[in-house]
């Protein structure tokens, strides 16, 4: 699958424009005052370098490309050869640019750079569900610690027998966002669980959302939209926590949105997790809407982030793990559940690369067409 180069420049030159933006933001005195807008500056930035970098190289080729054919075409038999003979060279550079600028914008959605905040539930099993939900959490830290992320719990709910009714933590790293994305929906297990005494096996679903950690420049809202609660904290955490209010309860009034933090012992820092939690999941909800727009073939893909859609089953006694959008089976549980993810997101990513690429193909024949923003096919 190859994106029409016209497109593919096309989305090169906004890359382009908007590298420019930041570097004249990055020379403005006013900036200086404001160190977290200069961090998110600096990042983008790096992130924009490889396109500022390979968008003259590539318009360079191409325009040699063209160049050469004419050449060849022309009636000059000297000439003729020169082009011809320079033709096999550029034709093979243009298409390594080509397949390059196309992994950059794949990669490049706004979000992928980001933090994560994560997001992990029991759901249908009871507390078989919460017990996989801990397993599932488990995953992930391994992971991230295989990748030199740091994991960070913001709030955390446990069951009676030690498993997760829900945790919700930030992960901190390079592009975390970026391998973590293909996370979000359902997970079915089926094994016998702990809390099995005759040896049955049983099916139980945990949720996992994974939502790019938002940034104050990407949602607000007005005082009057968000309703502030603060209560005694529950469950374990020693005298503080139990008996002053310290938990914070922010429910946002438009959306119905409720996040709850109570595992710091200090009212402020709660309300201040509170608010970065609520901030993502506004994002999270901004970008479901932006899906739900889309056509219907986007909404196939990986990253539509519904968690109530079952993306995967890890059937331990025959130990395999199928993951149902890209139709991909892997066996080894007990490697994948120690963290060694990688395996299974390179498949899904390749299916879902590929997937993309239809879709800004088919986005460009619409545009071509003079039916720019309608479904293809229609």
């Amino acid at each position: 699958m190859r994106v029409p180069l016209e497109t593919l420049l096309a989305a090169l030159r906004a890359r382009e424009a908007r590298y420019a933006e930041v570097m004249r933001a990055l020379e403005d005195p006013a900036v200086f005052t404001n160190p977290a807008r200069i961090a998110s500056l600096q990042k983008e930035r790096g992130l924009l370098r490889d396109f500022h970098e390979l968008l003259p190289r590539l318009e360079a080729t191409a325009r040699g490309l063209e160049e050469s054919r004419e050449l060849a075409a022309g009636p000059d038999p000297e000439m003729a050869e020169l082009g011809k003979a320079e033709i096999p060279t550029l034709e093979a550079r243009l298409d390594a640019e080509r397949a390059l600028g196309e992994d950059l914008l794949l990669a490049d959605d706004g979000f992928s750079h980001r933090d994560v905040i994560l997001e992990v539930r029991g759901a249908t099993g009871g507390e078989e569900a919460a017990l996989f939900a801990r397993d599932l959490f488990r995953m992930y830290c391994r992971y991230a610690e295989r990748r030199g992320w740091k994991v960070d719990v913001m709030d955390s709910s446990a069951s009676e027998r030690g498993g997760l009714k829900e945790v919700i933590a930030e992960v901190t790293g390079p592009s975390a966002y970026r391998f973590l994305r293909y996370e979000s929906g359902g997970h079915r297990v089926q094994r016998v669980p702990e809390t099995e005494t005759q040896g049955r096996i049983h099916t139980s679903i945990a949720t996992v959302a994974v939502m790019p950690k938002a940034e104050e420049v990407d949602v607000s809202w007005k005082p009057e939209e968000v309703r502030i609660d603060t209560m005694r904290a529950g469950g374990p955490g020693g005298q503080k926590v139990n008996k002053t209010e310290s938990a914070v309860r922010m429910t946002h009034l438009p959306t119905g949105i409720v996040v709850k933090c109570q595992d710091e012992k200090s009212q402020h820092k709660n309300r201040a997790r509170a608010e970065e939690i609520l901030r993502s999941y506004l994002l999270e909800h901004e970008m479901q809407k932006r899906h739900a727009e889309r056509s219907a073939f986007r909404k196939n893909q990986v990253g539509s982030g519904d968690r109530s859609e079952k993306i995967r089953t890890y059937n331990v006694p025959q130990d395999r793990i199928t993951d149902h959008r890209a139709g991909v089976t892997v066996h080894g549980i007990v490697r994948l559940m120690d963290g060694e993810l990688d395996p299974l997101l390179e498949r899904i990513a390749s299916w879902d690369r590929d997937l993309r690429l239809r879709e800004m193909a088919a986005e460009e024949e619409d545009r071509a067409a003079g039916r720019s923003g309608a479904p293809a096919g229609s």
